[in-house]
């Protein structure tokens, strides 16, 4: 069975980092592209980052670039996402998902995690 676990959630102040990771399991994350992707109460699910699955491509967000970072270990089975600088407005709850293409158009994607809550907040 197809899975994906995020952690790494919290609550920081402005100006702080997190590290969120996505581990996967039930299928072999080498032929697999990974989004992440947030969302909060009564908005659409926003497109974060995407990392191809070789890790040789990578897109992120205009808000996010400079300050986020996706990156992969497939030995581990597991994608993180490096957060720094974050703001406020980052508050959010973070998911990844599976896919053989990357994209961040979140109803192109059929396997999803839990989610993972962001709160910046001083």
């Amino acid at each position: 069975q197809l899975q994906l676990v995020e952690s790494g959630g919290g609550l920081v102040q402005p100006g702080g980092s997190l590290r969120l990771s996505c581990v996967v399991s039930g299928f072999t994350l080498d032929y697999y592209a990974i989004g992440w992707f947030r969302q909060v109460p009564g908005k659409e699910r926003e497109g974060v980052s995407c990392i191809s699955s070789s890790g040789g491509i990578t897109n992120y967000a205009d808000s996010m670039k400079g300050r986020f970072t996706i990156s992969r270990d497939n030995a581990k089975n597991t994608v993180y996402l490096q957060m720094n600088s974050l703001k406020p407005e980052d508050t959010a709850v973070y998911y990844c998902a599976a896919d053989p293409s990357c994209s961040h158009y979140a109803p192109f994607y059929d396997y999803w995690g839990q989610g993972t809550q962001v709160t910046v907040s001083s």
